[in-house]
């Protein structure tokens, strides 16, 4: 995972969206253990509230849970929540702006299928 100061998104939002990305592939299993603020803030030597602020966004999100004294932990099912929320962003950010783009061109539904799967194939 690696942070961009040129990136106009804050540091936390990167951090959230690392963990994120690890839990999704998972690096942090559900029901483990992820980094304390504390080794995330020396690792990416950033301010331990900075770090503080994008775990918990996982745990306001419901995606961790803390347990007292001890840490923040993947919450059982926290995988298949994220695919869901990054699924409905995917469809708002990217599947309706193309879609209203392709009505706007007369480009039929049957032609985007095609062409995305023309582009899988030659993706493979």
């Amino acid at each position: 995972m690696k942070l961009n100061t040129l990136d106009q998104r804050p540091i936390y939002l990167q951090l959230q969206e690392g963990l994120e990305n690890a839990i999704l592939a998972g690096t942090y299993a559900e029901e483990t253990q992820i980094p304390s603020t504390t080794e995330l803030s020396r690792a990416f030597q950033i301010n331990p509230a900075t770090a503080g602020k994008g775990v918990n966004a996982l745990v306001d999100e419901g995606f961790c849970y803390k347990k007292r004294g001890i840490g923040i932990f993947v919450k059982e099912g926290a995988r298949e929540m994220l695919k869901k929320k990054r699924q409905a962003v995917f469809k708002e950010t990217y599947l309706i702006p193309l879609i209203k783009e392709a009505k706007h061109l007369d480009i039929s539904s049957e032609d985007l299928i095609r062409w995305i799967e023309e582009a899988d194939d030659a993706d493979n």
